[in-house]
């Protein structure tokens, strides 16, 4: 243990997420404990098929009125998120406690409402450049577009930031809600992530040779990419553990890296993905086998696993058992970390384990233990790995308080 000063814990005192599993944390729940993945099949607009994590029915009522200058798929994606589980009123009642000027907003994401633009340019006019009446770009395709839409939603008028640092951007908020809460900026966070699959993803992972044509499988043997989906999920954070009971949950701890080791690939000894583990550890103020179960970043491409791999295998050598969610959603990209904490929440509250979907063969030259199948376990305190592009590497512990 070095002397990183263990950091003061942060409550988690609402929770929502919608995803291919489903709209609200009971469907995502009972996906998990019957083994129902959200990955389908499609056909692509250029050709080729591949498997992705889309949501169902959470996109089809517009935003309401008086927002409607936010009106795309992403907005309607997050506007349906924030009205399950009963994360909106939650947050009502902390502005009620703090005032709305005390509840700040972190959210992450890479694309935000692309998609909307990506129509726009296929539609346009070539002669003159013409991409409708309607563009809106400022408040769909720009980044802080999803973060003031949240706020006005909520009522609330605290600090606020867009985190954008590839596929770690909704773990990092988690972080970058910790420092302001610890600075006496606000008294509670609504920490987020959202992305929608859209053709920058699909075409850009494509060429990179990183997209697979079968439901993504990390850690086997075969798992040649990865399958992206979408996701909007939300987590409240606190200072003092108001309406926590039973199966109340703390962010113990968070570690944040950037090895710069390449714009895409990872480093190959995992030597950034380590060093955010080891110091979410340690602000935890955790030993390695305290820790009950990893979910891990595990995206499903050969040198993302492999070096991820070797950083479980550096700290916990093979003792912890792991598994990945992502041939359950899909890899949600912006929205990934998000998504796998509150898989980390639910499974917590549930005492389970999930499989490691679609691995039917582990790698042998990877050491992780992986479960292969769903199972049931108490759960005291889990490890959320997120790890994306540049290096930029985020681990975050949470840790059931009773």
């Amino acid at each position: 243990m070095s002397d990183i000063a263990r950091q003061t814990p942060i409550y988690v005192t609402a929770y929502t997420l919608t995803s291919a599993l489903g709209v609200g944390n009971q469907a995502a729940l009972r996906a998990l404990q019957t083994g129902r993945g959200g990955l389908r099949e499609v056909t692509l607009r250029a050709g080729g098929q591949t498997w992705l994590g889309l949501i169902d029915g959470a996109a089809d009522a517009p935003v309401p009125a008086a927002l409607a200058q936010y009106d795309c798929r992403a907005h309607r994606i997050l506007g349906s998120a924030l009205a399950q589980d009963g994360f909106a009123p939650a947050v009502r009642r902390a502005a009620e406690r703090y005032g709305a000027q005390r509840i700040g907003c972190f959210i992450g994401t890479i694309a935000s409402g692309l998609a909307e633009l990506e129509a726009r340019y296929v539609g346009c006019d070539p002669a003159h450049g013409d991409l409708g009446p309607d563009v809106r770009v400022r408040h769909t395709a720009h980044l802080a577009s999803a973060t003031e839409f949240c706020c006005r939603v909520l009522g609330i008028d605290g600090p606020a930031a867009t985190i954008s640092t590839a596929c770690s951007s909704s773990a990092k908020v988690f972080a970058s809600a910790y420092r302001h809460l610890q600075a006496g900026l606000c008294d509670a966070a609504v920490v987020a992530g959202i992305d929608c699959a859209n053709e920058g993803f699909i075409y850009g992972f494509r060429s990179l040779g990183l997209l697979s044509e079968a439901p993504c499988r990390p850690w086997d043997k075969a798992r040649d990419g990865i399958s992206i989906g979408e996701a909007a999920g939300f987590a409240l954070l606190e200072r003092v553990p108001h309406e926590t009971g039973p199966g109340a949950i703390a962010l113990t701890g968070f570690g944040e890296s950037s090895d710069a080791y390449h714009m895409t690939a990872p480093h190959p000894e995992g030597a950034g993905a380590r060093a955010a583990i080891e110091l979410a550890l340690q602000r935890a103020g955790l030993d390695a086998d305290e820790i009950d179960y990893v979910n891990l970043h595990g995206s499903g491409s050969p040198s993302n696993d492999s070096a991820e791999d070797a950083a479980i295998a550096a700290v916990f050598g093979d003792g912890c058992l792991c598994s990945s969610t992502k041939g359950w959603t899909g890899h949600t990209q912006g929205a990934a970390g998000i998504t796998e904490a509150v898989i980390s929440f639910l499974s917590i509250r549930a005492g389970l384990v999930p499989a490691n979907l679609n691995a039917r063969e582990i790698d042998p030259a990877l050491r992780t233990p992986v479960a292969l199948e769903t199972l049931q376990r108490p759960l005291k305190r889990v490890l959320s790995n997120s790890f994306g592009f540049g290096g930029n590497n985020c681990a975050l512990v949470f840790e059931a308080l009773a």
